[in-house]
């Protein structure tokens, strides 16, 4: 009996940009990690290891040999750095040593309110013009998220509690400046990765318009996708 073709299964389209293993603060692989986001449906996964003042060449070594496993899958591992604690002044150096080091994406822990990060990074890491996420912005500036806008830098919606509690004033900001946003699950584990449907949640309980839901969830991260892989 010749059976009917059922409807094909659409692409994954969650793209994560901030995650961590066990070569920072995470509990586990990126292995693991990559390999869980891919079973929860992620297109892509950026592992974002924390990354102060030391030599970064020997964790991007690392997670370049675990990406590698993924070389021949849809699946897109990213491999990055999150600049954590990094004085304002060190920022453009840090920065450019990762890249050099292999970072195809660098995002800075933002002045959340849930810890004491030094007063001036956000804008310190916007007006570099080498990074691509501002994390957790916290009490974002206006004049910072017009900066955000001017360079091209997204600004991070925010899965985990705590850092999330700055979210809706960072879309309003955001949208007033006309200034890229994301939804990251900042997972230090598997079990913190989210789905689409919740990052949907989280940009409409934080202010974002309907209107405006392709562009944060879909649009927006396909561009940085695009630009670190440069296609």
């Amino acid at each position: 009996m010749n059976r009917r073709p059922g409807k094909s299964k659409p692409a994954p389209s969650r793209v994560d940009f901030h995650s961590h293993s066990y070569l920072s603060d995470g509990s586990t692989s990126a292995t693991v990690m990559w390999y869980e986001a891919e079973r929860l449906e992620h297109r892509a996964l950026a592992l974002t290891d924390h990354l102060s003042l030391e030599d970064p060449k020997p964790m991007l070594d690392r997670l370049h040999r675990e990406a590698e496993a993924w070389d021949d899958s849809p699946f897109q591992p990213i491999v990055g750095v999150e600049l954590t604690y990094i004085p304002p002044q060190r920022i453009v150096t840090v920065a450019r040593a990762a890249r050099r080091a292999g970072a195809e994406i660098v995002i800075v822990h933002g002045e959340t309110i849930a810890e004491n990060v030094a007063p001036g990074t956000n804008h310190a890491a916007l007006e570099s013009g080498l990074i691509d996420v501002l994390a957790h912005p916290g009490l974002l500036d206006p004049k910072d998220a017009s900066l955000a806008k001017a360079n091209s830098v997204a600004l991070e919606l925010f899965a985990r509690r705590g850092h999330s509690l700055c979210n809706g004033h960072a879309v309003r900001l955001a949208l007033e400046a006309g200034a890229d946003l994301i939804v990251d699950s900042d997972a230090h584990d598997p079990s913190q990765l989210i789905r689409m449907d919740a990052a949907r949640r989280i940009a409409l309980g934080a202010g974002v318009p309907d209107t405006q839901l392709d562009r944060v969830l879909s649009h927006t991260p396909e561009q940085l996708v695009k630009r670190i892989r440069g296609t």
